[in-house]
């Protein structure tokens, strides 16, 4: 019990080391937040989110929280947006949303509602960082902070804390669904349909050659040479500068030096 009120003690004396770390800290949790907001790529935005999830579990450390800062970092931070970049990953960053409202009046609608939660989170504020007194703090952290939120998790809130754990397992099964791509026997190719197709007209079923093949070059830029001595313009990329051939490199197969 002295040992959660010296924590509880601690929390609400901000020393050097603990104003040191929030000065730094804070910063980069606010600038992780503008970056979730402004990025256009949803996988920037999910990896500031992290850096800010990251800051925060530091900041409930340092306020005499091990569990709920460990939580934030491990959980959260570790498992529920690791999940969120893999369906990111898996359904395609690059598909960009319809600007086009499926419901009229929606994007108001976000507004208002965004707006009503900046109120309320204001007013939270307001009233936890004024004069408050809370009530059963102290018999609740008697045993230890970590023992006495298992005790109210496992006893009192044992539903509440089953409903959200069937609600994480069904978003869990939920992305899996979306992410994963399941293709009918017919679309699948067998590898005898595969090699039939390559010897179609107008494909060409063997490997191009390499950049320098055949020649006395081994420039990227020096095309290789076909059986009868022509040079080949698929053996280059297109970005690249043709390099002019040289009367060594038209020569035929066996008379180069």
């Amino acid at each position: 019990m002295n040992l959660s009120l010296e924590l509880l003690a601690a929390a609400g004396d901000v020393k050097g080391g603990e104003a040191a770390t929030f000065w730094i800290l804070a910063p980069i949790a606010v600038l992780g937040a503008l970056g979730m907001v402004w990025a256009r790529n949803a996988v920037h935005s999910a990896l500031f989110l992290v850096i800010s999830m990251l800051c925060l579990g530091v900041f409930y450390v340092l306020q005499a929280g091990p569990f709920i800062g460990m939580v934030q970092i491990i959980v959260y931070t570790g498992a529920i947006m690791m999940l969120f970049l893999f369906v990111l990953m898996l359904v395609g960053r690059d598909s960009s949303d319809s600007l086009i409202e499926t419901l009229r009046g929606q994007r108001m609608v976000a507004i208002l509602l965004g707006v009503g939660l900046s109120l309320l989170m204001g007013i939270a504020l307001y009233r936890a960082l004024g004069d408050s007194d809370p009530k059963g703090l102290t018999e609740a952290n008697a045993a230890g902070n970590v023992t006495g939120l298992a005790r109210l998790i496992f006893t009192k809130y044992v539903y509440v804390f089953e409903v959200t754990s069937a609600l994480l397992i069904t978003a869990a099964v939920g992305a899996m669904i979306l992410a994963h791509i399941q293709k009918s026997p017919e679309e699948k190719i067998s590898q005898p349909e595969r090699m039939l197709k390559r010897f179609l007209p107008g494909n060409y079923p063997a490997p191009k050659p390499g950049p320098g093949v055949f020649s006395t070059s081994d420039s990227v830029a020096t095309p290789a040479r076909l059986p009868d001595g022509t040079p080949s313009d698929r053996s280059i990329s297109k970005i690249l500068p043709t390099r002019e051939l040289t009367s060594a490199d038209v020569a035929p197969k066996g008379t180069e030096k």
